[in-house]
């Protein structure tokens, strides 16, 4: 049985490229985090090619789940403690080719890494994110039959107009902030995951995402579409939820929580 240590802390971050994020000093980065878990979400690499990026790191486990789809998507878990299983995808074949989801088992919960589809140019996958959306929080729901489960990663979703610079024109005109992605994180929220940093700081402006252009993120003209959620049953186990903008290397900010696990 793997036991997890009393403190806990867990990384998420999308770092637009693990073979990018490698050249931008993410081994000093991950350094610095001092993390027991990282999830990493767009690796943009196939497994090898992640496991290959990552060789330097020492004394961590390394699971990866690559997209069918060359250089796309992809998401990985880095540990420094063994998890009793690792599984990839919800088993569901539409949803399963683009290496989204992955799941470490522990020996008090699940940890659930997810890379949430974008809704597109024009909101043309809007509809599929829809079904994505109710498919992961089944997904999510049948985890939760055995033991908590904390959800992290991209959702590519601000859930409410604190978490996005310029709510108002972009409500139901920008991938991102649609009704039908709200509701979606509602879902979530409604089903008994809570949202750890909106938990820990009601009412803290901050931001996750910055837009390359015009330069967004010195502007800090910004998006908070990166979360951890925990399951409501043992939410007094997060100490802290952070979301770390002084780490670079990304157009996405790493996030974390620290769980005190009782």
């Amino acid at each position: 049985m793997v036991v997890l240590e009393n403190s806990m802390k867990l990384v998420s971050w999308n770092v637009n490229g693990v073979r990018a994020a490698i050249k931008k000093d993410f081994l000093q980065s991950m350094a610095s985090l001092d993390c027991d878990v990282l999830c990493l979400q767009e690796t943009k690499a196939q497994d090898e090619q992640v496991i290959e990026a990552l060789c330097e790191l020492n004394g961590y486990h390394i699971f990866t789940n690559s997209a069918v789809k060359k250089g796309y998507s992809g998401t990985s878990i880095i540990t420094r403690i063994q998890p009793i299983n690792v599984t990839k995808d919800m088993g569901i074949e539409e949803h399963d080719q683009e290496g989204r989801v992955l799941c470490a088992e522990f020996s008090d919960l699940y940890l659930v890494t997810v890379y949430t589809p974008n809704s597109g140019n024009d909101l043309k996958r809007l509809s599929y994110r829809a079904q994505w959306d109710a498919d992961f929080l089944s997904y999510i729901k049948k985890l939760e039959e055995t033991k908590p489960v904390v959800i992290c990663g991209d959702l590519n979703a601000a859930h409410r107009d604190i978490d996005l610079a310029r709510p108002k024109p972009n409500y139901n005109k920008s991938a991102g902030y649609t009704q039908q992605e709200i509701d979606g994180i509602d879902n979530l929220v409604a089903a008994g995951y809570v949202d750890t940093f909106r938990y820990v700081h009601p009412e803290k402006v901050k931001y996750s995402w910055w837009s390359y252009r015009a330069g967004a993120r010195e502007r800090n003209v910004g998006w908070r579409i990166d979360y951890f959620l925990l399951s409501e049953k043992v939410i007094k186990w997060v100490k802290k939820s952070e979301i770390l903008t002084e780490v670079i290397g990304s157009d996405h900010a790493p996030v974390s929580i620290t769980l005190d696990i009782k």
